[in-house]
């Protein structure tokens, strides 16, 4: 059996394998998934991928499978580390910050003004995968950025850098980093005027420095003997779609509730009303990713944070004495019942993480309201992906309980009545994202079946 196009998820632990025909037509098809343990850590990315494909051939029912193109995304091999540097860390900082996580990055660094001997230790240690270099507006402050150049130079490090920075800068930074042991990549200032975050060429510099850095890691050297097309970070692929998703249907929020993190996307440009009051400017598309809400990884903590007292007066249960053999995958009623409450804490309090609110400052004239953090009050779907929030079995009354979760009215959040809940039925938003690059209508033609939206 020959289809047209399979898109491999490459996970920490698992690899999933997506299969899409009759691609170039008005109505393409999603033919079925396989899975498969992912094999990076073992050496050879090979085993899992192929793992994947021989589940998948065998739920479509032929002995062979064959294809024209394999495409990806990938969060193993660590996914890509990254540390960024700017200059203000409200402007500069918060715009490099937005560019590497809305590119799928996991962000392990972030620093604002001239790189201190400690912060240098910890880049040292942490050993990124890309640096991200930015400060100062075009044609504005440059010496911080020129003094941060010359102290990554001197790290010696491997790890391609990508400036984005104060245009002025451009040419002297290319010299500082010419015989660098790393690459170098220049590309627009991410913050060229005060209040304006220019994210997007920087997210596909991003994409560009993965793809080349992703063939490299240990374990997954061969991946291009069976990966044909583009490869993208995992989270960077669920933006895209997201992104795609918005010019369907308009304003929106996916939520990804994982073992170890939670991810929130929101493409929205909030209201004018609102943006009167915005005190600091927030990006279009944006990704937060909350390392302490897991629901299997950090499924202990995240208990401890809400209270194991709540949990138990909730659930009626010894939650102590379930995490004794508690599950990635929940395999009794009772696990169930505790995975589903995690999911729901993890999932509301990262919304709430994500959203921007109301402030109010006292003065002579009396209260003046005012708006901090991304603008979420014209968003219309709430859109559920990821394992938890499309397979566990009240997963639909915890998107009905995310969409009340603004009862004060203090969160730039809509009303509940204002949210339609949609769900990636398929789990296959990164495969469709990651599609999307080659495939657009086709992507676009999926992604509304699989959410069923008109």
């Amino acid at each position: 059996m020959k289809i047209d196009v399979l898109v491999a998820e490459i996970g920490s632990t698992t690899t999933v394998v997506n299969a899409f025909d009759h691609i170039n037509s008005p109505h393409p098809v999603f033919c079925g998934q396989g899975q498969a343990p992912t094999s990076v850590l073992a050496g050879d990315v090979r085993v899992g991928l192929e793992g994947a494909v021989r589940d998948l051939a065998d739920k479509l029912g032929t002995p062979e499978l064959s294809w024209e193109a394999m495409l990806a995304t990938s969060s193993a091999a660590g996914g890509l580390r990254m540390t960024v540097h700017g200059l203000v860390y409200d402007m500069t900082v918060k715009a490099a910050r937005e560019a590497a996580l809305g590119a799928g990055a996991n962000l392990h660094l972030a620093t604002a003004g001239i790189l201190q001997e400690e912060d240098l230790e910890d880049i040292r240690a942490i050993r990124p995968n890309l640096i991200l270099l930015a400060g100062g507006t075009d044609y504005g402050e440059r010496k911080t950025a020129l003094e941060n150049a010359r102290l990554l130079r001197s790290l010696e490090l491997e790890s391609p850098v990508i400036y984005a920075g104060n245009v002025q800068n451009q040419a002297q930074v290319r010299r500082i980093f010419q015989d660098a042991p790393g690459p170098l990549y220049v590309t627009e200032n991410v913050y060229p005027r005060l209040d304006d975050l220019n994210i997007e060429p920087t997210r596909r510099v991003i994409h560009q420095v993965f793809e080349e850095h992703i063939t490299r890691a240990p374990g997954m050297e061969h991946v291009r003997d069976m990966v044909t097309g583009t490869i993208m970070p995992t989270p960077g692929a669920v933006m895209e779609c997201a992104k795609l998703l918005y010019e369907e249907i308009g304003d929106l929020l996916v939520l990804d509730v994982g073992g170890a993190t939670t991810d929130i996307h929101s493409v929205s440009e909030g209201s004018e009303e609102i943006a009167m009051i915005q005190i600091n400017p927030e990006p279009m598309a944006k990704r937060t990713v909350e390392g302490d809400l897991g629901v299997y990884v950090n499924a202990r903590s995240l208990a401890e944070q809400v209270g194991f007292g709540v949990l138990e007066r909730e659930l009626g249960m010894n939650v102590e004495k379930m995490f004794e053999d508690y599950r990635p995958i929940p395999a009794t009623p009772e696990q169930t019942r505790l995975t589903e409450r995690l999911t729901w804490y993890a999932a509301s309090m990262a919304l709430e993480r994500h959203c921007g609110r109301y402030r109010y400052t006292y003065g002579a004239r009396g209260r003046v309201t005012y708006a901090e953090g991304k603008d979420l009050s014209k968003v219309k779907y709430l859109v559920a992906t990821g394992g938890a929030l499309t397979r566990l079995p009240g997963r639909r009354e915890i998107m009905d309980a995310l969409r009340a979760i603004n009862g004060s009215g203090k969160l730039l959040y809509p009303k509940a009545e204002q949210l339609t809940a949609l769900e990636d039925r398929w789990y296959c938003m990164a495969s469709l994202g990651v599609l999307s690059r080659t495939f657009p209508e086709a992507a676009a033609a999926l992604l509304r079946q699989d959410l069923m939206v008109r």
